[in-house]
């Protein structure tokens, strides 16, 4: 199921990497899609295991 999120995230949300966007600049609604995507990608990779 995470590996499919994953894979969504990575279609429609923004990546904010390749904005080069600055953690401590970053706005809630930011931090949230990164914490977001964190989450999600860190139980893909632990599904795989």
């Amino acid at each position: 199921m995470f590996s499919i999120l994953a894979k969504l995230n990575t279609l429609l949300l923004p990546s904010f990497t390749k904005q080069r966007l600055d953690l401590s600049k970053a706005k809630k609604w930011q931090m949230a899609i990164i914490g977001w995507r964190y989450y999600v990608t860190t139980r893909a990779l632990d599904e795989k295991q």
